[in-house]
């Protein structure tokens, strides 16, 4: 009889043991048992019924509607001062005596190794910078020549010079600053806010956009797009003079009374439509109309800046009529008066490299004047009128510039992102107070670092919510405005 091979021996012996498995063994023993899965069912229940308490609850015929927060708010309002082309932190805030003293000399190659720039090439110098700078108020800030009315706020100011962010080209630059990623279809900043809160006015949109300078920001209206979130919580862009928005007047010889006609049988056919299909974008399409009625009379009245005082008209440097950065900063303050949430305002152009309209020289200073006096004046006004407390203002580019020179036509800066500082003011943040530092020639921050994200984070909490929690399920993802990122600043309150 010939002797079994040791391989069928093994086969022998992993049959019996198959055949000595019972089922309970097997389920104990499989790698997907039954406990796990019902282990993983439970978590999954959980997690489920955590969103759905998180989620905020929309009234689709009025998503504008006031709403709850995660915890009590110390800002209601927010108006965010956007500098459309990168401020030169270095010729704006921040005096750097070592730089001026190296000025034409190569940088560091320590400092230099790793960096990214968008249009330097290796080869240029530090460049310091030829304005005076004085410290002011009794927290000592740093302000230049080019900003003397800024010394009236010093100490009403939070001042963040320890900022960083990831990108280095204009468009995807605001776009991070402004929805926290690089590329469009996310939420704005301002979209998130009013798509938690929603708005305290009934007849004007809760986020609206003013703009000035030479021309619209790079990447448009992408910067206030709503992204995935439902389109009632998209910026709506507002015209400096006359109807803030095209065709938004009667027709001459349509009265009030036909016109509500008109609308009421729209909105019956839209809601016919909206019963068949289950669009929610339908529903914002009714809500749109109707708000366009409403605001035939209320944009209208927001617009008459002739109803202000000559007292508050100099203040800003305001001129009625006539757009401009200071009175939209005018127009800012009116806005959320109103009820308005969210009110974004954008002026270009602080792109200054050295070409021919954007130089240190001339255009640096010219920008810098249209925005110095409005930009205080609207933090004085909203203080001495009792909105400042529950109003967070936010002044801001997208990045900051470098501390070499970049040689073009005159010598400019590139662009920045390991360093750069903007101001906080109102909302519950700390008046007067320096938060960061940066290195003796500019490249990097040694002290109280603040990334976009943590930026976000920050703004969020002062609204009232943990941006952890502010969430948007799209496309089977909770997605929210910080993404996986994201750090409170709780110093900076006061």
């Amino acid at each position: 009889m010939r002797k079994p091979s040791p391989n069928s021996l093994r086969q022998r012996a992993a049959s019996q043991q198959l055949r000595d498995e019972t089922r309970r063994h097997f389920f104990r023993n499989c790698g997907i048992g039954l406990g796990s899965i019902a282990l993983a069912q439970l978590l999954n229940q959980e997690a489920s019924a955590q969103r759905r308490s998180d989620a905020v609850r929309i009234d689709p015929a009025n998503p504008l509607a006031p709403r709850p927060v995660h915890f009590p708010a110390k800002a209601k309002n927010v108006i965010f001062l956007f500098m459309a082309g990168g401020p030169s932190q270095l010729d704006l805030f921040e005096d750097k005596p070592k730089l001026r003293e190296l000025s034409g000399q190569t940088p560091p190659e320590s400092l230099m190794s790793g960096k990214r720039f968008a249009f330097l090439k290796g080869n240029e110098t530090l460049l310091g910078s030829k304005f005076k700078f004085g410290r002011y108020g009794q927290c000592g800030m740093e302000l230049s020549e080019l900003i003397p009315e800024h010394r009236k706020i010093v100490d009403e100011v939070c001042w963040l010079r320890g900022m960083t962010t990831d990108v280095f080209n204009h468009g995807p630059a605001k776009l991070f600053m402004n929805s926290g990623f690089q590329a469009p279809g996310r939420p704005s900043l301002g979209s998130w806010a009013t798509y938690g809160l929603g708005s305290e006015s009934s007849d004007l949109p809760g986020f609206v956009v003013l703009q000035s300078g030479p021309r619209g920001p790079r990447a448009g209206a992408t910067l206030w797009n709503s992204g995935f979130l439902p389109t009632s919580y998209q910026g709506v862009p507002f015209r400096g003079q006359g109807d803030p928005i095209l065709n938004l007047r009667s027709p001459d010889g349509v009265s009030r009374t036909s016109e509500r006609r008109f609308y009421d049988t729209v909105a019956a056919l839209n809601q016919t439509r909206l019963d068949e299909v289950r669009d929610p974008e339908i529903m914002t399409r009714i809500n749109a109309y109707e708000m366009a009625y409403r605001m035939q009379t209320s944009a209208r009245e927001l617009m008459e800046l002739d109803q202000e005082t000559p007292e508050t008209l100099e203040l800003y440097g305001a001129e009625p009529g006539k757009p401009s950065f200071a009175n939209n900063c005018l127009l800012a303050r009116r806005l959320v008066e109103r009820g308005v949430r969210f009110v974004q305002l954008y002026h270009t152009n602080w792109d200054h490299h050295g070409g021919p309209t954007e130089n240190l020289d001339k255009h640096l200073p010219e920008v810098s004047r249209e925005i110095d006096r409005p930009s205080t004046a609207l933090v004085l006004d909203l203080k001495r009128r009792g909105l400042l407390d529950d109003t967070l203002v936010i002044w801001a580019g997208e990045f900051g510039r470098t501390p070499m020179g970049e040689v073009r036509e005159s010598v400019g800066r590139d662009h920045h992102v390991d360093a750069f500082t903007l101001w906080l003011a109102g909302g519950g943040v700390k008046a007067g107070y320096i938060h960061g530092q940066t290195d003796e020639l500019g490249f990097g921050v040694t002290e109280g670092q603040l990334h976009v994200h943590d930026l976000h984070a920050t703004i969020l909490h002062l609204l009232g919510f943990d941006h952890e929690r502010l969430t948007y399920r799209f496309q089977g993802r909770d997605f929210r405005l910080t993404d996986v990122h994201g750090r409170v600043a709780h110093e900076i309150f006061a």
